[in-house]
C-alpha cells in the first residue's frame, strides 16, 4: 500500500510536469505569435468621439504612428498595408489593454489612415507582426522619436508624410462605385476532413444561415469561409456570432 510520503512525491511530480507543460505551451504560443501572426480585416480609425461614446476605452494621439491591438505585445512593430493601393507603413503597438469591438483587428490613428490613403468608409487593411530581430524594425525604432516629434508639431489634417521615399503624401480618388464584397475566414486546414468537421461544428453550434464554403487552396490547404457579404452590417452581425465560438485569429477576406 502506498505511504503518505510517496503520495506527496507523486503529486509534486505531476504538479511540476503540469507547470512545465504550461510554460512550454506559453513559449510555443509566443513563438508562433512573433513569427506567424498576421490578420486581414477592418481597422477602427480613431476619433475622439469614440471615447465619448464609450466605443473605446483609451485615447491615442491622432498625429502618431501608433496603434491599439488586443493580442500583440506592447512596443511590437507591425506592417500595415492598404491592399487596394499596396501602400504600407510601419506602426508601433502602444497598448494591448484598450477595449473596442472585436470586429476590428486594431485601432489606427488618422495619420496612419491618411498615409495609407484608406477609404474611411471601408478601412480594410492587412496587418503583419514584424520580428523584433528584423534590421528594418531596428532602423525604424531609431527614427520613431523623430517622427513623433514632427507629428506633434503638425495638425492632424495638415500632415505631410514621406511614404517610402515620396516627398509628400497625395490623397487618391476613391471610386464611389466600389463593390463591397467580403467573407469571413474561419481557418485553414491541412486535411479536408478537418475543414468539413469545422463546417459541421459551426452549423450545429450556431443558427447561421449563410453558406459555409470549403475552398481548396492547395492539396494540403483547405479554407473554411462564410460569405460573401455585400453590406457591412450583416458582416458585423455574423462576425460577432462566430466570435462567441472562441476561434483564434478570425480574418475578413476581400473579394474571395
Amino acid at each position: 500500500m502506498m505511504n503518505y510520503k510517496t503520495l506527496l512525491i507523486i503529486i509534486a511530480i505531476i504538479f511540476l510536469a503540469g507547470c512545465e507543460q504550461k510554460n512550454l505551451n506559453k513559449k510555443i504560443l509566443n513563438y508562433e505569435m512573433s513569427n506567424k501572426y498576421k490578420n486581414s480585416g477592418f481597422a477602427l480609425v480613431y476619433d475622439a468621439n469614440l471615447k465619448e461614446k464609450k466605443k473605446i476605452t483609451k485615447k491615442i494621439d491622432n498625429r502618431s504612428l501608433l496603434i491599439f491591438h488586443k493580442n500583440l505585445k506592447k512596443n511590437s512593430f507591425v506592417k500595415i498595408t492598404n491592399p487596394t493601393n499596396k501602400k504600407t507603413i510601419i506602426a508601433k503597438v502602444i497598448s494591448n489593454k484598450a477595449k473596442f469591438s472585436d470586429f476590428y483587428n486594431c485601432v489606427i490613428t488618422l495619420r496612419i489612415a491618411e498615409e495609407l490613403s484608406l477609404d474611411l468608409k471601408d478601412p480594410y487593411i492587412d496587418l503583419v507582426l514584424i520580428s523584433q530581430n528584423s534590421t528594418f524594425v531596428a532602423k525604424k525604432a531609431k527614427t520613431f522619436k523623430e517622427e513623433k516629434y514632427v507629428a506633434q508639431k503638425a495638425p492632424v489634417d495638415g500632415i505631410q508624410i514621406d511614404n517610402l521615399g515620396n516627398s509628400s503624401f497625395q490623397k487618391e480618388d476613391i471610386s464611389k462605385d466600389k463593390i463591397f464584397k467580403y467573407s469571413i475566414k474561419i481557418a485553414d486546414f491541412y486535411y479536408k476532413d478537418s475543414a468539413i468537421n469545422m463546417s459541421d461544428r459551426i452549423t450545429k453550434e450556431t443558427n447561421i444561415k449563410n453558406p459555409i464554403i470549403i475552398k481548396t487552396i492547395s492539396n494540403t490547404k483547405y479554407r473554411v469561409l462564410i460569405g460573401p457579404f455585400s453590406d457591412i452590417k450583416k458582416l458585423k452581425d455574423l462576425f460577432n456570432k462566430i466570435k462567441l465560438l472562441n476561434f483564434e485569429n478570425i480574418e475578413i477576406l476581400k473579394d474571395v
